[in-house]
């Protein structure tokens, strides 16, 4: 009984302690947003708001932190009850992401392309393969570019294909390129189909084989397209 009473001091005195800590440690982690800036719950760097979390003030936010600021996957609700949802860079909507927001009484929704706080537009339609025969794998890859180009290598065994003949390319718009091994179209204008068909030996060189390949993109940018036999 002694022991008990001895006892319940320390364990009193012990949860004071972490309750205080706490509490302390969630007023030291900041968040530098004004408007959700009254409470927060989560993770913490430095003194900041870091990593998933849940920031209240007059508006509400709830997702990923980073240096005290929205930054990442989150939903972000205003007081007016518009809602934000997608990705986040240093405080505002970057990336893709839906705002749903009031008009006329009815809820309305743009989905699409944001940057700095502002909506760019519809995110693109992903490139569509139309036609493919002869191709083992392949791969379209963008990078953002003022200059509009489709560029096009053909692949073997993990090395060009030399053995390609009666190469055929065709695209809807732009002018043939050729940029050291690659082959291609330049001034392109977006959306674009591209057909390509040519001849080749197969891995073993035991015989040939007609290729056909045909595909549609739609977002500008110099666009690289591997083809693999």
């Amino acid at each position: 009984m002694n022991n008990l009473k001895l006892l319940l001091p320390i364990i009193l005195f012990y949860s004071l302690s972490a309750s205080n800590s706490l509490v302390f440690g969630q007023e030291k982690c900041k968040v530098l947003t004004p408007a959700i800036s009254g409470t927060y719950e989560g993770k913490c760097k430095n003194g900041f708001a870091n990593g998933k979390g849940t920031a209240i003030g007059t508006d509400t936010y709830k997702g990923q932190f980073s240096k005290g600021f929205a930054d990442g996957e989150g939903t972000y609700t205003w007081s007016s009850g518009e809602i934000y949802t997608g990705e986040w860079k240093a405080g505002e909507r970057h990336g893709i992401g839906t705002y749903t927001m009031h008009v006329n009484g009815k809820d309305s929704t743009q989905t699409g392309i944001w940057q700095h706080d502002k909506y760019m537009g519809a995110k693109p339609k992903e490139p569509t393969i139309i036609y493919k025969v002869g191709i083992d794998r392949y791969n379209l890859k963008r990078i953002k570019s003022t200059q509009n180009k489709v560029l096009v290598d053909i692949f073997q065994n993990g090395a060009r294909n030399k053995g390609v003949t009666n190469l055929n390319m065709t695209a809807t718009s732009g002018f043939d390129i050729k940029v050291g091994e690659s082959v291609g179209f330049t001034e392109v204008v977006f959306p674009v189909l591209v057909r390509i068909r040519y001849t080749t030996f197969n891995k073993t060189h035991a015989a040939t084989n007609n290729v056909s390949f045909e595909f549609q993109l739609f977002e500008p940018g110099e666009w690289t397209v591997e083809l693999h036999n």
